[in-house]
């Protein structure tokens, strides 16, 4: 009896109808329907309104905030957008009532699991994030959440792979960057725009691999590596889809597969003004995360949008008035040799911030041969792909707000092109890949007149003085057109020594308080993952570019801010519930 709280006299609960008693942290509230005792969680599931202060009527407990319906006897809710209230045992011993406080259905980590998957379903944003919220406090690893939402969304998309689950990813990835608010926000984005793009797009169903026989060895790989690459050629997905899940059907390494679709896409210059190699490289990445048992969804995801893209040696810009495509072509017939003896050549010095000055420059010609001694004095592809990936970090640096404010998203394209680029040949180099470094430096050279005017890069000013708050930077970003103004104070704070940890924490909430596109998300991730890769190296160099990609994803995120903010709002109501708050009560 010690476990069981009172409820009170069973006909004192008659004539009242409706009461509340203290259970543990919550308040339960008591009804009588149809001379039955019932016992729920008093606080509404979808919003947390009291409950005893509903209408009961044959069986249905309806909330009055929202009118969110459930049986009275399991707690299970007849609205999806609701989720099942907590019902507990009731004893009556002659006159009176009993509640046990501990519920027939109690929340768990495989509950929270099934409605993060119901919410992606049913495109609900407040049961995602609930359901986030939910995982991330009961210590949940954050990758089997994106898990959740890459199993679904590579299977629930027909269109394929595409910017939801680019985002998810690369929230995914900036993770370590952000605090316990800043990671469910992060995941929150992710999975909601994975669910958004996902809805009433239908379900993808797998092709299936050729058959395998015993004869396929090595070399078939090669036979199937030409058939994926021509199938690409002539815009055949399907074609593409069949041969690449029989390369995974034969177990076929990740660096090969990877080296196989790479090579498809470099066939053709800057394809897809750089979404399509930015979306397989995200594939990869994520893959690394959540398993490679799951290459056969997530891999064949990114065949869909291979039917239909862009490829800019076709475009005029790239053709006149100067020929960019002759001359590339000619420098990639020299790049299997050029990097066959790269191992067995003495790396010469490179003068690298001057190959970033002439990548920058408005003669293209002479950057292409630039770039091809690199290649010859030792200078590795993915360096080199680094080296790019400055240039068009500079190009968004000194993006001038006189621009037509869709040019941001231009020079945006180059820069994570070029990232993107670097992290594929951090983990795999192929001269066929190698020809993207050189897509993407002309494409910086294509951004050109985006910087004229330039923007000026801001000096510190008062440098003895103390850091500011970070909190300032938030406040900055409050107010519409305050790129040069936010470019100033991030320059100023690191002169003064603060904080970079909290810097890129604050810049992560920039982003996520924001009811932010796609690319301010891709710019990001983007910057702080170039960022790492510059922050082990000790030069001048390493100082200039490390200043200049924060720089440019600031200015990049207060050109783009404030925004409605109603995700971020629909994010902050499922953690204030989750700690109980009452919603409904005035600040």
């Amino acid at each position: 009896m010690s476990e069981l709280i009172y409820a009170g006299s069973l006909k004192k609960l008659e004539d009242v109808g409706a009461k509340v008693i203290k259970g543990g942290s919550h308040a339960i509230a008591i009804f009588v329907h149809e001379k039955q005792v019932y016992a729920v969680d008093n606080r509404c599931p979808h919003m947390g309104f009291p409950l005893h202060t509903g209408s009961l009527c044959d069986g249905i407990l309806t909330c009055h905030w929202h009118h969110a319906r459930f049986d009275i006897k399991s707690g299970g809710t007849l609205d999806p957008w609701a989720d099942d209230v907590p019902t507990y045992p009731v004893e009556i011993k002659e006159d009176e009532v009993w509640v046990h406080p501990v519920p027939y259905n109690k929340v768990t980590i495989e509950k929270l699991r099934q409605r993060l998957r119901e919410g992606l379903e049913q495109n609900l944003s407040l049961v995602i994030a609930k359901s986030v919220v939910g995982l991330m406090e009961a210590g949940f690893p954050a990758t089997e959440i994106a898990k959740v939402g890459i199993d679904f969304g590579t299977k629930h998309h027909q269109s394929g792979w595409g910017s939801g689950l680019t985002i998810l990813t690369a929230m995914t990835n900036v993770l370590p960057k952000l605090d316990k608010t800043g990671q469910i926000l992060a995941l929150f984005q992710g999975l909601f725009h994975v669910s958004r793009e996902s809805s009433g797009m239908g379900t993808r169903f797998l092709l299936g691999s050729l058959p395998v026989t015993d004869e396929m060895n090595t070399q078939s790989f090669e036979q199937l590596a030409e058939w994926y690459r021509h199938c690409v050629e002539v815009r055949d997905p399907q074609g593409a889809e069949r041969v690449l899940l029989t390369t995974i059907e034969l177990d076929f390494t990740n660096e090969q597969i990877a080296d196989m679709m790479m090579t498809a896409i470099t066939d053709h210059f800057y394809v897809n003004t750089g979404h399509t190699l930015d979306f397989h490289n995200k594939a990869f990445e994520i893959l690394e995360q959540i398993g490679f048992e799951h290459r056969p969804y997530v891999l064949s995801s990114l065949l869909p949008g291979l039917g239909n893209v862009s490829r800019s040696e076709e475009s005029h810009s790239w053709q006149s008035p100067v020929d960019l495509v002759k001359p590339l072509i000619e420098a990639f017939k020299k790049l299997p040799d050029i990097l066959a003896n790269a191992s067995s050549i003495e790396e010469t010095e490179v003068d690298e911030a001057a190959l970033v000055e002439q990548i920058l420059s408005d003669d293209a010609l002479i950057t292409v041969n630039m770039m091809l001694d690199a290649l010859r004095n030792g200078v590795s592809p993915a360096r080199l792909a680094q080296l790019v990936a400055l240039a068009a970090a500079e190009r968004i640096s000194r993006f001038h707000v006189q621009n037509d404010f869709r040019d941001w998203i231009t020079v945006l394209h180059t820069f994570t092109h070029a990232h993107a680029l670097h992290e594929s040949l951090r983990r795999s180099t192929t001269p066929e890949l190698t020809r993207a470094v050189f897509h993407g430096a002309m494409s910086v050279y294509q951004d050109r007149f985006l910087n004229l005017p330039s923007a000026r890069r801001p000096e510190p000013k008062d440098v003895e003085a103390e850091p500011q708050n970070p909190s300032e930077l938030l406040e900055m970003m409050n107010k519409q057109q305050q790129v040069a103004e936010s470019a100033r104070w991030v320059v100023n704070y690191l002169a003064r020594g603060g904080n970079k940890s909290e810097l890129f924490n604050t810049l992560g909430h920039a982003l996520l308080r924001e009811d932010a596109e796609f690319h301010s998300f891709q710019m990001f991730e983007a910057v702080m993952v170039e960022h790492e890769h510059w922050e082990i190296e000790d030069s001048e160099l390493a100082s200039h570019a490390r200043e200049t990609l924060i720089i440019a994803v600031t200015r990049y995120l207060a050109g783009h801010a404030p925004t409605a903010r109603e995700m971020p709002h629909t994010a902050r109501i499922a953690m204030r519930l989750h700690r109980g708050e009452k919603l409904f009560e005035d600040e």
